[in-house]
Formats: C-alpha cells, structure tokens, sequence
C-alpha cells in the first residue's frame, strides 16, 4: 500500500510540478507517505504545505505557478505579470497577486508575496490563464497589466509603468484601443492617454 501511495505521489508530481497537501490526501495519499518521501529527499517542501521533487527547474515563472498554487484564487498582476510577458527588465523581488477586495490574505513564507486588492470587473476581465509547469496561472493579459501598473504607478513606479507601455506597443503585445478599453473602466484614460500617444508616435 504505501509503495502504491510513494509511486502514485510521485507520478503526479512529475505530471503537474507542484501540489499541496490537500491535493495528495484527495488522490488517497497518506501524509505519512510525504513525511518518508521527505526523509529520503525524494521529494522538497519549498514551502509550508506545498511539495515539488528535487530537480524542479528553478525559474522565474516558476515561482509565478508555486504562489498560484499557495494562493488558488490569486491574479499574478502588475511587475510579475509585466516580467511574465517580457515588459520589462525588472526582476521583482516578489510576487505580485491580487486578491478580491474581501477575501482573506493568507500569510505565506516563500515565495514572498506583494497583495493588492481588486474588485468588480478587475477581478475578472482580462485574466488569461497561462500554462506553467504543467499548471494553468492566472495572470493579467498584458494590456490589462500596462493598465494596472498605471493604475498603481505609486506602488510600482511611474517609470516601470512607462517601460511596459513602450514596450507593449513596440513588440505589439497590446493595441492602443485595447489599452484605451481597460483604461477607461479602470478610470486611468486621462492619466495615460498621454503617455500612450506619445509612444505611439514615437513607434510610427
């Protein structure tokens, strides 16, 4: 029975990166099962809860699917998103995730988290999900992250807002009137707008 258990807790994850607790003890594995896994390093705890096997690539976007995994219903949003998309050379010292305006903010040791809160159509429109890992991450598609990171310019930086808006245009991952779409429900239109024409003439 437990090397049934060991083989299976192995087999999934090698097939989906990365699983919580919960996850092992829905597919009938025992948690003393982990525990021996654990002791003969067959498999890591990176973080309270959450199990990976040893020679799981490390990598930014990585990081991205483990606090997607912490955090079920977080967004990644604004920086992490940004660096995701490739707007931007910044390399956030955590991962930025939005939460709904009432929900409870768990706290989580690794990966570092930075929580914003959204609510209404920001916690719905224009989230993507996008394969990491063998996981489906939420993320802000990179019109809407150029938007928000507008949105949070005195979190984040004028300037980082800046750079994935050039950015976004230059290598066309998002149009003007995409951008003028959120902007305008996000009420940021009149702060961007200048910004945006600019670019634009500048890319002409």
């Amino acid at each position: 029975m437990i090397a049934t258990q060991r083989t299976r807790a192995l087999d999934l994850l090698k097939s989906r990166g990365m699983l919580r607790l919960r996850d092992f003890i829905a597919e009938d594995i025992e948690p003393e099962t982990l525990a021996r896994l654990l002791r003969e390093e067959q498999v890591i705890r990176p973080a309270r809860g959450l199990y990976q096997l040893p020679d799981t690539p490390i990598e930014a976007a990585y990081m991205l699917a483990e606090a997607a995994v912490l955090v079920p219903k977080g967004i990644v949003c604004l920086i992490s998103a940004l660096q995701f998309h490739e707007l931007t050379l910044q390399m956030p010292s955590a991962v930025w995730m939005a939460i709904e305006r009432t929900a409870w903010r768990p706290t989580i040791s690794y990966p570092p988290i930075r929580f914003v809160r959204f609510s209404g159509w920001a916690i719905t429109e224009g989230v993507e999900m996008y394969p990491i890992q063998s996981r489906e991450v939420p993320i802000t598609n990179p019109a809407r992250t150029i938007v928000d990171c507008f949105r949070y310019r005195n979190k984040i930086g004028i300037d980082v807002a800046i750079e994935g808006l050039r950015e976004g245009i230059r290598h066309r991952k998002c149009t003007p009137d995409q951008l003028w779409q959120y902007a305008k429900k996000a009420r940021a239109w009149t702060i961007m707008r200048p910004y945006v024409e600019t670019v634009v003439s500048d890319a002409a």
